[in-house]
């Protein structure tokens, strides 16, 4: 498990905590989700042989763990956001929700910190190499689809990902929604560039943290509170103050557009919503009864 890349832990929450766009599709992703996290980390890792069985080993165990322990709980969160949808939201009840997966998704990193641990220690110089390699690769497509073209483009680029996510749950909208989205949408801070700089940064400390580790050999309970460190701070942004204040309002206007996109559904498409949100909550209780 490529433990130490932030986006290697972020995939195995994603893909816990909702790897599939489709309802009708969760069940069978979650089912596989084993293997869809090995070979996601794979990519960055390029495990070498002795390594696989121990990696697909901690992957299955933190399956087995999650499906027992945490699918009730989000059981209970889907069937409070059914509840949102029955009247007005504001922007700091989506916040909260946010914040809840957030806690969510520490609960599986923390679960997982040990096998990471053990996994960081055993990288070689020329898997970290690999790493970067797939960095340089991601950060061109990144390049690709968020630094070109001028503001206009840019910002319909970022509306159209809204009204994907927004047209899953609630179906089509009218004309005069939509209008309402993209002015939301808009008004939201844009600034790729620093977006960009945020992700050089996170991957330079990831790589200079591997090294660390793969030179030094720190103790297993070194090595976790190196990994929680990291992953708190590419979390939080903790440690890049001076572009503190971009972030927040990033977040607290995307907060805005959902609980505007909420508060101007129409009756069909909240009910549209509230159906999804109960076949999740139908097949996460398949899946936890099927882990007892």
């Amino acid at each position: 498990m490529r433990p130490l890349h932030l986006r290697a832990i972020r995939a195995v929450a994603i893909s816990l905590i909702g790897l599939l766009a489709a309802c009708s599709l969760v069940r069978f992703g979650y089912n596989h989700g084993e293997s869809l996290t090995y070979w996601w980390l794979n990519g960055y890792a390029d495990f070498e042989s002795e390594q696989e069985p121990q990696v697909r080993r901690e992957i299955d165990q933190l399956f087995a763990w999650h499906r027992k322990t945490q699918l009730k709980d989000y059981i209970q969160l889907f069937g409070h956001a059914q509840s949102q949808l029955t009247q007005p939201v504001t922007p700091a009840e989506t916040l909260a929700l946010y914040e809840e997966l957030k806690k969510r998704a520490w609960i599986i990193i923390e679960q997982a910190l040990p096998a990471l641990a053990d996994l960081a220690l055993s990288l070689s110089p020329q898997q970290i190499a690999h790493i970067e390699k797939k960095f340089a690769s991601n950060n061109d497509d990144y390049r690709k689809d968020y630094l070109h073209r001028d503001l206009d483009h840019r910002q319909k680029h970022r509306y159209k990902k809204i009204m994907q996510q927004a047209e899953y749950w609630f179906g089509n909208f009218s004309r005069e929604q939509e209008a309402l989205i993209r002015q939301a949408s808009d008004a939201r801070p844009l600034n790729n560039e620093l977006w960009m700089e945020e992700r050089l940064l996170r991957q330079r400390d990831m790589i200079a943290m591997l090294k660390k580790i793969q030179t030094e050999k720190p103790s297993k309970e070194l090595t976790m509170s190196m990994l929680r460190k990291y992953v708190q701070s590419a979390l939080e942004r903790s440690d890049r103050l001076e572009q503190q204040a971009f972030f927040d309002n990033s977040r607290d206007a995307t907060a805005q557009l959902a609980a505007l996109i909420i508060n101007t559904a129409t009756p069909a498409q909240k009910a549209r919503a509230m159906k999804n949100l109960q076949n999740w909550r139908d097949n996460f209780s398949v899946l936890a009864a099927q882990a007892n």
